[in-house]
């Protein structure tokens, strides 16, 4: 293997010193890949004036959710942590009606001016309290897109799979920096991923990813899971 590796080239390709490109490779994509939206730019900004933390999902993610909703034909999405809207209006741009929950009255109100004119409600309250509250009324969603405190991810996605529809999908993010604290990861014999990994109702994969953010030291590992809903 270590032959082959020299005669690929594929030894620089794996060198851990790499890493540290992922700022400059991430400036790079945001450069050239992501193009001017009024609507988006404004909602970060108007979320900032109103005085929410700047936690919001990444643009290149905000792409990333954009081109997955459109690939998969997604009309309708539950959003579990609205903040400021911004993910709200990635999904809704990409032709879904948004079901955004949030906890919080304050970023509640700055989402609903940032997604003014979109097809997005936000429904304020815990989400352990409303999800239950959809089920019943018989909700159903193509999508639903978890980006919430790392606490309680697991009960999230159980409710998730039971408010997605056969065949649609579930996105958990922020699911290895969930799993590492204070420097040590979970036990290897129950995590998030073990936890989802024996759920006979999914078929779910591990997204690592490498990215800078702006109010952590950079590069970032972190990583989502997206899974497939097989039945209920």
């Amino acid at each position: 293997m270590e032959k082959l590796m020299k005669q690929s080239g594929m030894e620089t390709l794996f060198n851990f010193e790499n890493f540290r490109l992922a700022p400059r490779i991430d400036a790079q994509a945001r450069a050239t890949l992501l193009r001017p939206n009024p609507k988006l730019d404004h909602a970060l900004a108007n979320s900032a004036a109103k005085g929410l933390p700047p936690i919001s999902i990444l643009p290149l993610e905000g792409q990333h959710l954009y081109i997955l909703t459109q690939l998969m034909g997604t009309k309708s999405v539950l959003e579990i942590g609205t903040l400021g809207g911004y993910s709200s209006i990635c999904f809704a741009e990409a032709g879904a009606k948004v079901t955004s929950i949030e906890i919080e009255p304050k970023h509640r109100d700055a989402a609903l001016e940032n997604v003014k004119g979109l097809d997005v409600e936000v429904l304020l309250g815990a989400a352990m309290d409303v999800m239950p509250k959809l089920a019943q009324e018989g909700r159903q969603f193509d999508m639903v897109f978890i980006d919430a405190d790392f606490d309680g991810q697991w009960e999230l996605f159980d409710w998730a799979v039971k408010l997605t529809r056969v065949n649609g999908c579930v996105f958990l993010d922020d699911v290895v920096a969930s799993m590492i604290k204070d420097g040590h990861t979970e036990e290897e014999s129950e995590s998030i991923l073990t936890k989802i990994g024996r759920d006979g109702r999914v078929k779910a994969t591990l997204v690592p990813t490498v990215a800078s953010h702006p109010m952590l030291p950079t590069p970032v590992f972190n990583g989502f899971v997206l899974a497939i809903v097989n039945g209920h």
